[in-house]
């Protein structure tokens, strides 16, 4: 279950755990709270089920009616779940985490599990929030986080149990560590891909700054931003106003085909969880710069270039050390790779999903 399938990581990870169960031979079902999205294409023909509950934001209706349709989903997913008698429920991110925990518990499904993707910086002073998180993670079974520095979190900022909680990458389909067509861009610069969304906590600002300290300083780049968002308007303007070479491509479904156009990838966020789009990079052997924040490190450490988060000059040292060093640069994508290779597969994700699923259930079955 998760809120919608649109292009962000959640999305993608769950498309890729439903649709690797369902080949194994596992009946399953896709729980969608909103609206559905572009993730529902990668799901044809793979077996599982998408079903669209009918929840609504506050920002789609008055809140009257918004209560009532909400109400109304709540009652359909808990007689969804009686009719369909799951043995595992999983649910990724809050609202549905935060709403699969009361109706697992009245549809008397065995095992719940919760996924956190991210650091909990957005509950900080929700007190709202994070009460109604601790009340479901209290009728969960188990808490898997995507990268370490999320597991430390969960467990400094709820008390989680250590054996209640677990981690498991993220993983990547194999297409993903398949060459790509480079795209065409129109460019004699060394070209710097940042596949993100444009939020304020994705740091574009900085990497715009860096981008026109590096024009100073080595002639420049031509920085491709792959993502859309409410900070775009806000980042043309930056552009304009620092006289550098930014492409904004929107959001898009061919960003390998840009990451194999890439020099360098980047990923400047103030706050992170376990990145795809790091992943992503690594898988096709692209050099890496990114702040060390959240699970970041742990893909990165030994294989990329790590600088501080808000601060453009270290931003900028970064990008320059590796497009002035195509050693350095075929290196780190060499090692990258691998480690890709041999740690972040889709199957290899899907089979701890199972064997955890298998676990907590045999535990059910012993309690």
């Amino acid at each position: 279950m998760i809120g919608q399938l649109g292009l962000g990581g959640a999305e993608k990870q769950i498309a890729l755990l439903a649709r690797g169960l369902g080949a194994r031979g596992i009946d399953t079902d896709l729980l969608v709270m909103f609206h559905g999205g572009p993730r529902e294409e990668e799901l044809k023909n793979s077996g599982v089920t998408v079903t669209e509950l009918g929840f609504r934001t506050r920002y789609q209706c008055p809140l009257w009616k918004s209560l009532f349709l909400n109400v109304r989903a709540f009652v359909r997913l808990v007689f969804f779940l009686r009719r369909r008698r799951p043995h595992v429920m999983q649910a990724f991110l809050f609202h549905s985490y935060v709403l699969a925990a009361p109706a697992a518990r009245l549809a008397r499904v065995p095992v719940l599990v919760a996924g956190r993707r991210s650091l909990g910086f957005f509950k900080d002073g929700h007190r709202l929030a994070l009460a109604l998180e601790r009340l479901a993670t209290r009728w969960t079974d188990f808490v898997v986080a995507n990268a370490q520095a999320v597991a430390d979190d969960v467990r400094r900022s709820e008390g989680v149990p250590a054996a209640k909680l677990g981690v498991i990458p993220n993983g990547m389909p194999e297409r993903e560590f398949e060459p790509a067509e480079p795209a065409e861009l129109a460019t004699t610069l060394p070209v710097v891909v940042c596949v993100a969304n444009l939020k304020s906590h994705k740091g574009h600002r900085y990497l715009l700054e860096a981008c026109a300290m590096l024009r100073s300083r080595a002639g420049g780049c031509t920085l491709a931003l792959i993502g859309d968002g409410p900070e775009r308007a806000e980042l043309e303007a930056q552009a304009r106003r620092l006289r550098i070479d930014v492409r904004f491509l929107g959001a898009r479904t061919d960003a390998a085909r840009f990451l194999a156009r890439a020099d360098v990838v980047v990923l400047p966020s103030l706050h992170e969880g376990f990145s795809n789009a790091v992943m992503e990079a690594m898988a096709v052997g692209r050099p890496v710069v990114a702040t060390a924040v959240g699970g970041t490190p742990e893909l990165l450490q030994g294989r990329g270039v790590l600088v501080p988060p808000a601060d453009a000059a270290a931003l900028a040292d970064g990008l320059q050390s590796v497009l002035g060093d195509r050693e350095l640069a075929a290196r780190l994508g060499q090692q990258g790779r691998e480690w890709a290779l041999a740690h972040l597969s889709a199957d290899v994700m899907v089979e701890r999903y199972l064997s955890l699923y298998r676990e907590l259930l045999e535990r059910q079955c012993a309690a």
